[in-house]
C-alpha cells in the first residue's frame, strides 16, 4: 500500500514503540504522541519534545516556551497553528519525562530513526526548516553542525546560505532557560530575527 501523509500520522499517534520495544528504558508514562503534518506548509518548526504541559494538552508548544517562539516568528495563536501555514515535527513525539535533576531527558531514540523520514518524504513542499535546539540541528544540519549551540547560532548566515533544500535556519530552545544565553547574545535579536519573520512571512 502506498504511504499517505495521513496514514503515516494515524500510525504515529496510535505508536507505543517506546513502552512495548524501547530503546533502553521504557517511557514512564503513557505515551502521547504530538505532532502536526501538513501537505500546505511550507515551514517546518523541528524542535525536540513536548513537555509536560503539551503532553497535557496534546498541542505542540502550547507553554511559555511556545509563546515566546511565536514572538520570534512574529505570528499570533491562529496562524501559528493553521496547518497551512507551519508543521511542527519535534524529533522525539512524546514528552521523555525528567532525568534524577528534574529536567527533561533527551527526546526518545525510537521516534526519529523509525518516522522522521518517512514524515519528510511525506511533505515534499517544505521550503525551510527552523532547527530548534541541538537534537534537530544534530538530524538536520549533519556536518553543518558546530560543536555546540552557540558555535552553531554563530554560523547561521553561513548555514542558512547553503545550498540545500530545504534551506535551514537554526534557533536556541525558546525556553525560559535560555534566557541568560539570550541577553549574552544580543545579535540573535537584532540581526537573526528580523530574517526569520522576513523568511516566515514570505511563506504564509
Amino acid at each position: 500500500m502506498t504511504e499517505t501523509l495521513e496514514h503515516l500520522l494515524s500510525s504515529i499517534r496510535a505508536c507505543r514503540m517506546c513502552r512495548d520495544e524501547p530503546a533502553g528504558a521504557p517511557l514512564p508514562h503513557e505515551p502521547r504522541p504530538v505532532l502536526i503534518g501538513s501537505h500546505q506548509a511550507r515551514i517546518l518548526i523541528a524542535g525536540q519534545a513536548p513537555g509536560t504541559r503539551v503532553h497535557e494538552s496534546g498541542l505542540p508548544f502550547d507553554d511559555r516556551s511556545g509563546d515566546r517562539l511565536r514572538q520570534w516568528l512574529g505570528v499570533d495563536r491562529a496562524q501559528f497553528y493553521d496547518p497551512r501555514n507551519f508543521a511542527i515535527i519535534p524529533m522525539g513525539f512524546c514528552f521523555p519525562g525528567y532525568d534524577a535533576k528534574g529536567s527533561d531527558l533527551p527526546p526518545r531514540r525510537e521516534c526519529a530513526p523509525t518516522w522522521r523520514a518517512r514524515l519528510m518524504a511525506q511533505m515534499p513542499q517544505i521550503d525551510l526548516i527552523l532547527v530548534i535546539g541541538q537534537y534537530a540541528q544534530a538530524w538536520h544540519l549533519g556536518s553543518s553542525r558546530k560543536k555546540n549551540l552557540t558555535e552553531t547560532m554563530q554560523a547561521w548566515r553561513e548555514i542558512f546560505g547553503e545550498t540545500r533544500s530545504p534551506r535551514v535556519l537554526p534557533l536556541p530552545h525558546p525556553s525560559w532557560r535560555n534566557t541568560a544565553w539570550l541577553k549574552k547574545n544580543p545579535w540573535f535579536e537584532a540581526e537573526l530575527l528580523p530574517v526569520l519573520q522576513r523568511e516566515v512571512w514570505a511563506r504564509l
